[in-house]
């Protein structure tokens, strides 16, 4: 799909390479979904649900958003397209969080921020499968969190979380590794 149209309900979705909701995702119908004007494809896998008032937003960059099957996006969720965001399998993502691999553009003084663009690519989000991220937490750009990790509720994270350990705080550091 093309243009500035908004996507409530898969239902809506006309055939499109761009925007693809497998038929067993349930996507509630306040979700809003903004398709790229870029050519940025969002995917949505089986299993997967987006609860009520997700915003999935293509801005800053030309990234996918792949979301893949039994992922849960919890309500008031916001996704930022940016530098793209890969989303394992059988992930939890808690309400109100807000996955966004872009930053603005800032060196220039001279320049209005909101007239500089975007920063290069620090390598997008990866969540690997079964990682639960907290509540009200935020993913930046350059975050991996690697598989079976935990994000605890409120934290900032930027960088590579190892497998199975719990990480929280803002900045998110090292807490323990899970049992």
């Amino acid at each position: 799909m093309t243009g500035p149209s908004i996507i409530t309900n898969p239902g809506e979705v006309a055939p499109d390479e761009a925007v693809q909701i497998h038929g067993s995702a349930r996507v509630e119908p306040d979700v809003k979904i903004f398709p790229s004007v870029r050519g940025s494809r969002l995917e949505v896998g089986p299993k997967c649900l987006l609860e009520s008032f997700v915003v999935i937003r293509f801005v800053g960059g030309i990234g996918d958003i792949v979301i893949e099957e039994d992922t849960r996006i919890g309500s008031f969720g916001t996704l930022l397209s940016g530098h793209g965001i890969h989303l394992g399998k059988h992930i939890l993502v808690a309400a109100g969080c807000t996955i966004a691999p872009v930053n603005h553009a800032y060196e220039r003084r001279d320049v209005p921020i909101v007239q500089q663009g975007f920063m290069p690519s620090r390598g997008g989000v990866v969540v690997e499968d079964e990682a639960w991220i907290g509540g009200r937490c935020v993913l930046l750009d350059g975050t991996h969190i690697e598989r079976g990790a935990i994000i605890a509720a409120g934290s900032v994270v930027r960088g590579r979380v190892p497998a199975y350990t719990i990480w929280g705080g803002v900045p998110a550091r090292y807490i323990k590794d899970r049992p």
